[in-house]
């Protein structure tokens, strides 16, 4: 590796190659930072462990020009359907508003072709060194940077960087030399996972049986591919050991016949729902599940890993390039930490009631949900899954203002017709991998208020029109127009209003001219530009 004017071996070190830490590594070097990756194992994983890609996710994905080839690896999703004890179909959950983020809802995929894809992906970056068979085994931190002991075979190195990222699992070597500890809890029931082969299941969509008896869960995959998780009875096998084939065979037996040479992958393993206390150290950050453990019922947990390398990443590059303070860098536990602990207790509580061993409660889950899907918001509760915690941001790099409920989470994805490149485009196209500063309606005198706030982010500015008129005369970079009602339908609750969009595609302030002196102050705490001063 060579160093720097600093000294330094790269500016974010990664400990961890799994999904989160390859994630965190190109979307780091997408924005210009150079990145040092680091993993014990030999090569990536051949665990299909993960199972689904959201459509957030995949979100992430195209930010960091990545997502063709992904798509290739998935099943375009549509959601989970629930059936009750007996078996019949309950609900179809799926999104509240299809493709309203640019890609499928919620989406199968095997683990292993993931992490090819993204190895792939770094190894191809001039700005990323993807180093295997290196296990992190000391790190020491200064004002300025962090050292990091790095065995390989018999040979020790120390690599400096000036950040460092620990996303090396459950089991976190950093997390441990931190001496961060984790909250919440560990649960004993076991539950046997394969992944199977030559499976008949077609179906798009994720199945969970909350039969009392045998609680399931099917997720059918690519080419024949399809997982199966039931839970285990006392005594039929351990946590932590093979199950025998001979277990594997009668409790697929009711959806297939199968052979030794159809199981792919088979363990009994059990779950927790943990949390860090802290998810930064000085200058070293933790991400998923070296920062947060959840049970596998909601289906979140990578997904929420992706968030995590979504969000520290932007703000690292703000910071290694000069353009924002190294505090802003204290937001990113602000912002992710409760909604990791809100997304524990959801999964939590799903598995206690949709996978109870409890005939009574089974009875009465089922009554209950079947009467609330005879009004009009119980079913938008369950077939929108609006059970699911809301990843919305109330404290950190947001300005809640006059609307705070219009603040704080991911704006949608809508196709639009850009007056750049005179093409019908997704909207992050236009947005760019930066700030953004989006008026609604508004007119050119108000466009130069709204300009304030964009000269203190260095964003990208963008008119959004809600009438069927094309404007002139805007001083703006780019003009996008709606196209299928998908940019109206986003930008309605916001007429009239400027929006500032960060690099993570939240909404950071909502205002008018009015506020703009408010948000300005507000904004300008985030930057070190010139502008912001």
């Amino acid at each position: 590796m060579t160093k720097d004017r600093h000294g330094f071996d790269c500016d974010v070190a990664i400990v961890g190659a799994g999904p989160t830490g390859m994630t965190a590594a190109v979307l780091l070097a997408a924005r210009g930072i150079r990145v040092s990756v680091f993993e014990r194992r030999t090569t990536t994983s051949d665990e299909p462990k993960a199972i689904s890609l959201d459509d957030e996710a995949l979100r992430v994905y195209q930010q960091a020009g990545i997502v063709d080839d992904l798509m290739a690896v998935i099943v375009p999703g549509i959601g989970t359907r629930y059936f009750d004890r007996k078996g019949e179909e309950l609900f179809q959950a799926r999104a509240a508003v299809p493709y309203r983020f640019g890609y499928p809802f919620k989406n199968p995929f095997a683990q292993p072709d993931l992490e090819r894809v993204l190895a792939q992906s770094l190894q191809a970056h001039s700005l990323i060194t993807l180093h295997f068979d290196s296990e992190v085994v000391g790190l020491t931190q200064g004002e300025t940077g962090v050292s990091l002991s790095v065995k390989r075979g018999q040979d020790a190195v120390t690599v400096t960087s000036r950040y460092a990222l620990a996303a090396d699992g459950g089991r976190s070597t950093v997390r441990t030399l931190l001496g961060v500890a984790m909250t919440g809890r560990r649960y004993d029931t076991p539950w046997l996972v394969a992944d199977t082969l030559g499976d008949p299941h077609t179906e798009r969509y994720g199945m969970h049986f909350g039969d009392p008896r045998r609680p399931h869960v099917i997720v059918p995959g690519l080419h024949g591919r399809c997982r199966y998780e039931f839970l285990l009875h006392p005594g039929e096998a351990e946590a932590g050991k093979p199950p025998s084939f001979e277990l594997i065979k009668k409790l697929v037996a009711p959806y297939r016949e199968i052979e030794p040479d159809q199981v792919e992958r088979a363990v009994n393993y059990t779950f927790n729902g943990l949390n860090a206390t802290t998810w930064r150290v000085k200058r070293t950050f933790l991400l998923g599940d070296a920062a947060h453990m959840m049970p596998p019922f909601a289906g979140q947990g990578l997904n929420s890993g992706i968030r995590d390398a979504n969000n520290i990443a932007w703000k690292l590059a703000e910071v290694v390039s000069g353009a924002a303070d190294d505090d802003i860098l204290d937001s990113y536990e602000a912002e992710r930490q409760p909604h990791a602990a809100a997304t524990i207790r959801a999964s939590e509580k799903l598995g206690r009631v949709v996978m109870t061993t409890s005939p009574r409660l089974a009875e009465h889950r089922d009554r209950a949900v079947r009467r609330a899907l005879d009004t009009a918001d119980g079913r938008a509760f369950f077939e929108e899954m609006r059970y699911r915690p809301v990843a919305r941001i109330d404290t950190g790099l947001v300005h809640r203002g006059s609307r705070p409920e219009l603040v704080g989470s991911v704006i949608g994805q809508p196709r639009v017709f850009d007056s750049a490149s005179h093409q019908v485009v997704m909207l992050d196209r236009i947005l760019g991998s930066g700030w953004a500063v989006i008026g609604v309606g508004v007119s050119a005198d108000q466009w130069r208020e709204g300009k304030r706030i964009a000269d203190c982010t260095a964003a990208t500015t963008v008119h959004a029109p809600l009438d069927d008129k094309w404007p002139r005369g805007m001083p703006v970079d780019r003009v996008m127009i709606d196209v299928d009602g998908g940019l109206g339908r986003e930008l309605a609750p916001y007429s009239g209003k400027f929006l500032l969009i960060r690099p993570d595609k939240i909404i950071a302030a909502v205002w008018d001219t009015s506020e703009t002196d408010t948000v300005c102050a507000v904004v300008s705490r985030w930057s070190t530009r010139p502008g912001s001063n």
